[in-house]
């Protein structure tokens, strides 16, 4: 079957300007304040698709142009087990990972794979650029995989000290080139790497947060609890690198309040972060737009010590209109902290309690909750989303993996002629 493109058109949030999409367009052609731009969709109602399989269930609500193979959709539950250890009468677990058993099938175990396959699915399959991604891991591995299986040139860029997470079930096709920054360098340096190879006009950025297409995938998560919620949940409860996954869950939680059969969106958003990497925290406490100071290495070294290592972007977008701090602002939201020793501590307890184990970052978010019940902010009959964005690892990697290794290793203070020069070597 020939997939027929969504129909959307894109709206400034910053001061509503519409506009067309000329296919990649990731901010308001006529420019002005620095501004998320979001689709707006001719269906405004939520029609999941039963003839797509996986994550294009919800095509209509993704800006794309065909359908790519092997994606998987996030599952949904009504948690018993963690649910009665914290009390919660309406607890509802998302989960993005590998997980046979509920029916979550992702390859690379992280929800990450639901950008990837709404990004490269919103590429028009002629361009013969190739496509920039920038990663602290489970991104990198997530895009890696779909491109592979899908033979779409990528270059992937990521801190040498995440290589251990870029692992896969088989060896990858070689359309995949990837490039890391040395040892003690970070997220941020690996988006400075990309960032220089783009100014070569072979390659092009995939965008980030401002890419339509990686929130509108992100957002399919609470597209599936609502499914199984039967409404908007009162509280969303994830942790946070970027923020991207917050930014698209109430994005879709706003539209799916204009359908106007699953209630009013007062969706209070609660993110958290891993400590000592607290840029987000800080900045929201000080109620600041503003991102608060953090010098570079100080954030390198935080970035080190925290077991959840995806949550250690150094420049998220928090600060632009339609970014997180909006987000928090309008949802009446918050954001929490967890300790290493907390992660472990709930790693080992959901396991107990729900059946499968979860990655670090996840079990961030299913502390903060914790801590939220404790301090009575979510009340024990309110609807909670838990969007638990990854796990299974172990399961996974017990059928036999493989390491991608680096096809360069490359300083992001190196001149941008030298990098390009480089990397154009291995095409």
């Amino acid at each position: 079957m020939r997939f027929k493109p969504t129909a959307y058109h894109l709206v400034n949030v910053a001061n509503g300007n519409e506009f067309t999409d000329k296919g990649w367009t990731l901010s308001d052609p006529n420019g002005g304040e620095p501004s998320l731009v979001r689709a707006v969709y001719d269906n405004k109602h939520f029609t999941p698709r039963t003839d797509l399989d996986g994550i294009y269930r919800y095509a209509e609500w993704m800006p794309i142009r065909r359908t790519l193979k092997n994606s998987c959709v996030p599952v949904t539950y009504k948690s018993k087990g963690l649910a009665k250890f914290l009390g919660l009468e309406n607890l509802y677990i998302t989960f993005s990972g590998w997980n046979p058993k509920i029916g979550a099938k992702f390859q690379t175990c992280s929800f990450k794979e639901t950008e990837a396959y709404s990004v490269l699915a919103r590429l028009d399959a002629n361009d013969k650029r190739t496509l920039i991604v920038q990663s602290a891991g489970n991104t990198a591995r997530a895009f890696a995989q779909v491109c592979s299986d899908n033979k779409i040139p990528v270059v992937i860029c990521v801190p040498q000290d995440c290589l251990h997470d870029l692992w896969f079930r088989r060896k990858l096709d070689k359309c995949v080139k990837l490039l890391a920054v040395p040892h003690g360098c970070d997220y941020y340096d690996a988006i400075a790497l990309g960032e220089k190879l783009a100014e070569d006009p072979h390659f092009f950025l995939e965008g980030g947060a401002k890419n339509i297409a990686r929130r509108d995938g992100m957002g399919t998560t609470i597209l599936s609890c609502v499914e199984q919620m039967g409404r908007i949940p009162d509280a969303y409860f994830q942790a946070v690198g970027s923020g991207t996954g917050a930014i698209a869950a109430w994005e879709n939680a706003c539209r799916l309040a204009v359908d106007g059969r699953f209630g009013d969106n007062n969706m209070r958003v609660y993110v958290a972060q891993n400590e000592p990497f607290t840029l987000m925290y800080d900045s929201w406490k000080a109620h600041s737009r503003n991102l608060v100071e953090l010098a570079p290495e100080v954030g390198r070294r935080q970035a080190e010590v925290i077991l959840a290592k995806v949550l250690s972007n150094r420049k998220p977008p928090y600060s632009l209109t339609g970014g997180l701090f909006d987000t928090l602002e309008v949802s009446h939201g918050d954001v929490y902290l967890a300790t290493n020793d907390e992660i472990m501590y709930w790693l080992l307890q959901f396991r107990n309690l729900e059946g499968y184990e979860l990655l670090p970052a996840a079990n961030v978010a299913v502390a903060a909750l914790a801590k939220a019940v404790q301090d009575g902010t979510v009340k024990k009959d309110e609807y909670i989303m838990l969007n638990c964005t990854g796990g299974g690892t172990l399961q996974a990697m017990s059928k036999g993996y493989v390491l991608k290794e680096p096809d360069l290793i490359l300083s992001p203070d190196l001149p941008s002629e030298e990098i390009i020069r480089q990397v154009l070597k291995l095409f």
